[in-house]
């Protein structure tokens, strides 16, 4: 969030004229409902995929005023912090000084068998996560949404203070970008739990126990399932 507008912004939400903008490139099954459960709670929303915005004309049809579509770019340029809903690939593919100064949530997975093997993630000297900091050096990455299927940002959200409220794990080197995305998950109807720094982000990757808990884990639930998690090559694999 450059100058900290954004932060300043989001804090004084609660009136129906302190609207946000949220970035998000990258239009399929999550990042469309990610778009859909940020309209819902009033923000604004500006989307991008991989081609040209007129390709996204039905999904602008149907979340309707408050939502526009965008390059890769403009989605950066306009979200006062972005959501990446895409894989990483090796050879960054993000707007690097479009993303320059903000906030940026990550919901990727590493997924072998479709990203292919990345040795450095595969051998645990680095998660994904790290690598998407390191393509975004000047951006605050947050790993966030990445153990709960897209379906569930509705079905399983609930108010503040519901006893056995569903928990989701945020991941960041950044202070500002946790509470960011904790603010957000409460708007959107989650509790959080804090898995920092990004180096423990692998905690809540595919074949771990929080991410075979998708379906309802409250934050005591999912702070012992990070506990549990174990690194290895082959519980990787099993998200498949």
């Amino acid at each position: 969030m450059s100058n900290g507008m954004g932060q300043d912004r989001l804090s004084t939400r609660g009136s129906p004229g302190a609207m946000t903008t949220i970035g998000i490139i990258g239009a399929g099954e999550v990042g469309s409902q990610i778009a859909r459960a940020a309209l819902a709670a009033g923000y604004e929303v500006v989307i991008a995929n991989s081609r040209e915005p007129e390709t996204l004309r039905d999904l602008i049809a149907e979340l309707g005023p408050r939502a526009r579509a965008a390059t890769a770019a403009g989605a950066a340029v306009a979200g006062d912090f972005v959501v990446v809903a895409v894989p990483l690939k090796l050879k960054n593919d993000m707007p690097v000084e479009e993303l320059a100064g903000k906030i940026v949530l990550d919901t990727n997975n590493y997924m072998p068998w479709r990203d292919g093997h990345y040795p450095v993630v595969d051998s645990g000297e680095k998660t994904e996560h790290e690598l998407r900091q390191e393509q975004l050096p000047t951006s605050k990455v947050a790993k966030a949404f990445t153990h709960i299927q897209a379906p569930r940002l509705f079905l399983s959200a609930s108010p503040p203070g519901t006893p056995n409220r569903h928990a989701l794990s945020v991941s960041s080197n950044y202070p500002e970008a946790v509470a960011l995305v904790t603010r957000l998950y409460d708007q959107f109807g989650f509790d959080t739990v804090d898995n920092s720094p990004l180096s423990e982000s692998w905690r809540s990757g595919p074949g771990q126990p929080a991410w075979f808990a998708h379906q309802h884990q409250t934050a005591p639930e999912l702070q012992a399932n990070l506990a549990r998690a174990r690194r290895s090559t082959s519980s990787r694999r099993q998200g498949r």
